[in-house]
This record gives structure tokens, sequence and C-alpha cells, in this order.
């Protein structure tokens, strides 16, 4: 009779462990999942408030460019009141990226650290800023803001605003490389654009690979309506 009673009580804390045990991970779940979405809010707001930001920044360089323009005794050096500030801190607001075919629109910051990725992308210390003669790095997590870019093509066409104006781009080529190639990065002599992400673009964990997109800077500044190229299927292996 012992031996039972004994039994049922070992079967009946199993029960209440159990119990224990779901409502345990139902809880932790609900916090991992109001984490994200207050990770997620928080970094929808700050692009809203970065773009908004940027948005005024063009409007005062337009208007005090307007305002030395005017001038008859001090005509303005070309783009000098366009420059974008020759020192920027981790985290500002350097402009804006538009890739219309797959529809990304986010506010690039200065930087590439954990909390700067997680708010917008992030221009590439070491690099020329996006618009300026050289090749410009850009950088972004493939799960939030370059989550689209599984979609680009070579021939599509990127936009750059800044305070120093509008840039256009067309993609000349994808490729998956390794995490410490950073011949992608290499300086050239015209302006340039690379974009860069980690691969594959659904692989749950630390993904092993990077994905890059390269693209030149069109005569154009102005945005055009011409053909694109063919495009070209997204290569299986950057080997």
């Amino acid at each position: 009779m012992t031996a039972i009673t004994d039994q049922q009580q070992f079967a009946q804390r199993g029960r209440h462990f159990l119990s224990f045990a779901r409502y345990l991970f139902l809880f932790t779940g609900l916090l991992a999942l109001s984490y994200v979405g207050l990770v997620l809010l928080h970094a929808r707001s700050y692009q809203q408030n970065a773009l908004t930001t940027l948005d005024h920044q063009i409007q005062a360089a337009s208007t005090n460019a307007d305002s030395l323009s005017a001038s008859p005794r001090l005509p303005p050096p070309r783009n000098a009141a366009l420059a974008i500030p020759a020192s920027l801190k981790e985290g500002d607001v350097v402009g804006r990226i538009l890739i219309p075919r797959i529809n990304v629109t986010v506010a690039i910051l200065q930087g590439t650290t954990p909390q700067t990725l997680l708010l917008g992308v992030g221009h590439i210390d070491g690099t020329p800023l996006p618009g300026e003669t050289g090749n410009s790095g850009i950088a972004g997590h493939r799960d939030t803001f370059f989550r689209n870019l599984r979609d680009l093509r070579s021939g599509d066409q990127i936009q750059i605003q800044t305070v120093s104006g509008i840039s256009n781009y067309q993609v000349d080529w994808l490729q998956i490389i390794d995490p410490r190639d950073t011949a992608i990065l290499t300086p050239s002599a015209g302006a340039e654009l690379t974009l860069v992400t980690c691969y594959p673009f659904h692989y749950i964990g630390h993904a092993p690979e990077r994905f890059a997109a390269h693209a030149h800077k069109l005569n154009d500044a102005s945005p055009t309506t011409a053909a694109l190229a063919l495009a070209s299927p997204l290569p299986q292996s950057g080997k």
C-alpha cells in the first residue's frame, strides 16, 4: 500500500512540475516576444525621427544655398553649402537609401556597432560617405532593414539622398563572400557603392557568409527612367 502511495505522490509531483514548466516556458516566450516587439517598435520610431531629421537638414541646406546664391557679393563655391559635415559621430544620420524595386527605404546612420544596426543601416567606417568619390560601404541586418536584399538583382537602381544631394547607382553584381573578405571594400577611383549583409537570409543563428552587392554611380544625378539591364539570378556561391 505504501509503494502505491509513493508512486501516486511521485506522479502527482511530476504533473505539478510539468504544469509549472509549461507556464514558465509560456511566460518566457511572451517576455521574449515582448522584447522583440519593443525593439522593433523602437527601431521604427527611430527611423521615422531619423528620416524627419534628414528632411529638415536637406531643407535647411537648400535654404542656405539659395541665400548664398542670392548674395551679389559672395557667390558660394560649388556644392559648398551642401557639404556633409566632416566629422560624424556613431549613430548620426548620414542619409537615406532607396531601392524602389524591392521596396527598401531606410535611414543610413554613421557606424556599424550592434546598437546602430538595430536602428538602421550603417555607413562603414573608413569608406567614403555615400555619394562621394570612392567605394562607399553600407551594412545592415538581413532580418530587418536589409531583408529585401534577397530579391536584389543586377541592373536594379539605388538612390542615395543626403544633404549634398541625390546620387543614383546601378547594381553591377551580387556575390556571396567569406566574412573575412574585405576586398569588396577596396578603394576605387570612381563613385561606387557596396551593400553588405549576412547570408543565408533565412539562416537561424550566426550566419556563416556575407551577401555583397556592388553598384556604380550613374552620371545623371536625378531619377532616371532608362531601361534596366537584364537581371541576373542570385549566385548560389561566392566561391
